[in-house]
């Protein structure tokens, strides 16, 4: 039985090492860099160390990841973590099939065989004894232990582990422990100046230049309203949603109701504020 188990295990590693996986296409994903920090994730890449993005929602994180993955041809693996994501949804287990028992590599075990970049997203959302099973992959073993298998996996060459989180959103709810948070680089990111923001908008949205300039100074205006009680302002990706059915024929003041305004809040007082100065910037 023991040999049989074995046998299939092989067989669906070789059927599902590469579920899962992306890899890079002809075209660079649209990126527009802010500062160095291409340069600083390639240095880290080059090195083996593992990146966190520290940002809000929207910004352009998850972007950042597939353009430096299309920029350096590794392939991608992205896992959207969550509170009930355990150690065994990111390392694998075994499944009955048929007669077989057979081992299914999860998403961090088939980065870590075939050298991909691992992008566990809001990282902050999964649980602390998730989270632990990264850190032998975070220092210099770059070993993936999978207990169930009694295998000790070496991360291949190209593998590299990025996390991402929104510290603003979860200051006071969930944090990081130190001893994961300094296994990391980080990168801070932010929304886009006002110039960088446009032309995204524009790229991403199929709109013309003057109505992309008018949604990031909505933007602009809007997030002035943090003071007020609004937790989430607008992100570059509500404004590419508006622009993206203002191309489509939608009005703008709709497209900025149902796209921006109607995501943020369900506060009647907010919405009415809100509301207002979508009137006075359209």
């Amino acid at each position: 039985m023991r040999e049989q188990t074995r046998m299939a295990v092989g067989k669906a590693g070789d059927d599902q090492r590469h579920a899962g996986v992306r890899h890079p296409g002809p075209e660079a994903p649209f990126y527009l860099a802010t500062g160095d920090e291409i340069a600083v994730f390639e240095a880290c890449h080059a090195r083996g160390l593992p990146v966190m993005l520290k940002g809000p929602t929207g910004c352009g994180k998850t972007r950042f990841v597939e353009h430096m993955a299309w920029r350096l041809q590794r392939p991608l693996v992205t896992v959207a973590c969550h509170d009930d994501l355990s150690a065994g949804d990111l390392t694998g287990r075994y499944l009955i099939r048929g007669s077989d028992t057979v081992w299914l590599d999860g998403p961090l075990t088939r980065a870590a065989r075939c050298g991909a970049i691992c992008y566990l997203d809001e990282i902050i959302e999964a649980r602390q004894d998730t989270v632990v099973v990264i850190h032998p992959l975070t220092d210099d073993r770059r070993i993936l232990p999978l207990d169930k298998t009694g295998e000790m996996l070496d991360a291949a060459p190209g593998f590299q582990l990025v996390v991402s989180y929104n510290p603003g959103y979860q200051h006071g709810l969930k944090d990081l422990k130190p001893s994961t948070r300094q296994r990391f680089v980080a990168l801070e990111f932010d929304f886009p100046p006002p110039e960088l923001e446009t032309r995204i908008v524009e790229h991403e949205g199929g709109v013309d230049h003057a109505c992309a300039t008018e949604l990031v100074m909505l933007a602009g205006r809007l997030r002035q309203l943090r003071d007020r009680g609004l937790a989430e302002v607008p992100s570059t990706r509500l404004l590419v949603a508006a622009a993206r059915l203002i191309a489509r024929g939608v009005s703008p003041a709709d497209a900025c109701r149902t796209a921006v305004a109607a995501p943020l809040t369900d506060e009647a007082d907010l919405l009415a504020a809100i509301h207002d100065v979508i009137a006075a910037v359209l």
